[in-house]
């Protein structure tokens, strides 16, 4: 299994942390979050692919001395056009039979992201009780992947979509549009995928999203104890 590594933005809402430190490289609790991530990863993943722009230098220097995956190589998305597109500029240097996608912002628990891997198709969900303002994931009677809505009008406990997935490599296969916002969904991957078979919704018992400076000090003091693969 190949892990793909959505590291490019900008972190604007981290502004004025993410001037000079890309913010997967930002400190949590004295370590960078994308080596939480990396300590995280089933021991399956035995090639990394890393999609950087933004102080790309930086994170490359990063790969280079850590000790988690030994094989990795990095894809420049030089232009922002969503994460479908970063996602798909990495097709040519995928080689495996399944992948694991994720972005470089958020915390896992290890054993989350090994109940997903063991799927050919899914995604890891979250319970939240604002869906206005996530990607929500609505399930078939059977348990799979119905469809997602982005931000539904709707009240009481959903399941958002946290923004990691696991994607077989007949993936390449599929062809994206641009969405209305003007950019290439990797959810219209999953998607695409629903509608032809089982795209399994596996229920995520930690998620520390790191999206402003408030949850980025929150996590200073978060219990991080399942983020690291025993």
């Amino acid at each position: 299994m190949e892990a793909v590594i959505m590291a490019a933005g900008l972190g604007t809402r981290l502004r004025p942390y993410t001037e000079k430190v890309p913010k997967p490289l930002l400190l949590v609790q004295g370590r960078p979050i994308l080596d939480w991530i990396l300590a995280a990863l089933p021991k399956e993943v035995d090639r990394l692919v890393v999609v950087v722009n933004y102080l790309a230098e930086q994170i490359e220097a990063y790969l280079a001395q850590q000790k988690h995956v030994t094989t990795w190589a990095t894809v420049r998305q030089e232009v922002p056009r969503g994460t479908g597109d970063a996602f798909r500029s990495c097709f040519p240097h995928l080689h495996g039979k399944k992948y694991l996608v994720m972005n470089a912002d958020d915390l896992f628990a290890a054993d989350d992201l090994e109940k997903l891997a063991v799927h050919e198709a899914g995604l890891l969900v979250h319970p939240v009780e604002t869906p206005r303002l996530f990607g929500i994931a609505f399930q078939k009677p059977d348990g799979t992947l119905q469809k997602l809505v982005e931000k539904p009008d709707l009240d009481g406990i959903k399941l958002a979509n946290v923004g990691v997935y696991v994607f077989p490599s007949e993936v390449k296969q599929l062809e994206l549009k641009l969405s209305p916002r003007g950019e290439y969904e990797i959810t219209d991957y999953v998607s695409q995928l629903a509608a032809r078979g089982a795209v399994h919704v596996v229920l995520a018992q930690f998620w520390l999203p790191i999206g402003n400076v408030d949850a980025w000090k929150q996590a200073q003091s978060a219990d991080l104890s399942l983020c690291e693969r025993v």
